[in-house]
C-alpha cells in the first residue's frame, strides 16, 4: 500500500494461530479493501476455517503472533459479539443449532435496526424460509435450509465484512442457486468494486459457488501461509487440473 492509498477494510498481518498444542496458521498476511470479494483455496486441514473463526473470535482459537485489523482497530481484545456489532459476519460450514430460539427471533436479534414484517416478507421471498421462520434455529434443518438460514441472518445483520465457510458443502444445486444469489446480492456482484461497500471473504472447496458470487481474486493458504494469488476460475481449473502441489508458484499466481 502506498502513500495515498485507502487503509484496507481487513489487515492481517503475520498471523500465527494455534488450536490447543497445534500450529495451524504459520504467518498469514491478508489485505481486503472495501468492496473487494476474495476466495480462499487450499487443501484439507490447511487452516481455512481457522482463519475465519479466528477473524469472528471464536475461542479456541490463539493468536500466537500478529494481529488482525478492522476498520482500523486491533481486534485483539474484542469479543464476538462486538466484533458482530463492528460489522464482521459468518455463515459457518456447519450452523449451529440453536434450541429455544425461533428463526424469526434470531433474525430480529441479527438486524441492525427493526426487522419489520415487510423485510422478513423479504428474505422469505429469497430465500424460500416458510416454516422455518417458526422453528427453532437449524433445528432439524436439511443441509439447504440450514445454509439459507445463514444467509436470512447475514441478510438480516448486513455485516460489512461476510465471510462464507464453504457455502456449497452439503447443499444440492437448487440451493446452491439460491445461496450463491443471496451472497451475490448482498456484495454486490454485479458492481463495480468502486460502488461497492461490503467486503467478502468465502471459502470454497469445488468453485461452484462461483458460478452465482463475482469474485475478485482468489489466494492459496498452503501449509499455513497465503502462497500465492490469482484470478479464482483460473486458480481452481489449474488445482482441479494438477492439484496443490503443482498449483502452488505456478505461472497463473503471482507470488506473496
Amino acid at each position: 500500500m502506498t502513500a495515498g492509498d485507502p487503509a484496507p477494510l481487513l489487515l492481517i498481518e503475520d498471523l500465527h494461530v494455534s488450536v490447543g498444542d497445534r500450529q495451524i496458521l504459520n504467518g498469514v498476511d491478508l489485505a481486503i479493501h472495501e468492496g473487494e470479494t476474495h476466495v480462499l483455496l487450499g487443501p484439507n486441514g490447511g487452516g481455512k476455517s481457522t482463519l475465519l473463526n479466528t477473524i469472528v473470535g471464536m475461542p479456541a482459537y490463539r493468536i500466537t503472533q500478529g494481529r488482525i485489523v478492522f476498520k482500523g482497530t486491533d481486534l485483539a481484545d474484542l469479543e464476538i459479539d462486538e466484533r458482530a456489532r463492528l460489522g464482521i459476519g459468518i455463515a459457518f460450514q456447519r450452523p449451529p443449532a440453536v434450541r429455544g430460539v425461533k428463526l424469526r427471533q434470531m433474525l430480529e436479534v441479527a438486524s441492525p435496526a427493526e426487522l419489520t414484517e415487510i423485510t422478513i416478507a423479504e428474505l422469505d421471498e429469497g430465500l424460500s424460509l416458510g416454516h422455518m421462520l417458526d422453528r427453532d434455529v437449524n433445528m432439524g434443518f436439511s443441509g439447504g435450509e440450514a445454509k439459507r438460514s445463514e444467509m436470512a441472518q447475514l441478510l438480516a445483520q448486513m455485516p460489512d465484512l461476510a465471510l462464507f465457510d464453504e457455502p456449497e458443502s452439503g447443499v444440492d444445486l437448487d440451493n446452491i442457486a439460491v445461496v450463491g444469489a443471496a451472497m451475490n446480492a448482498l456484495l454486490k456482484g454485479e458492481e463495480r468494486i468502486s460502488e461497492r461497500r461490503r467486503a467478502g471473504l468465502i471459502i470454497t472447496h469445488t468453485g461452484h459457488i462461483l458460478e452465482f458470487v463475482n469474485a475478485d481474486v482468489a489466494h492459496v493458504l498452503y501449509n499455513g501461509r497465503l502462497a500465492c494469488k490469482g484470478n479464482p476460475l483460473d486458480l481452481i481449473e489449474e488445482i482441479s487440473d494438477h492439484g496443490y502441489d503443482a498449483c502452488v508458484g505456478c505461472k497463473l499466481c503471482q507470488t506473496l
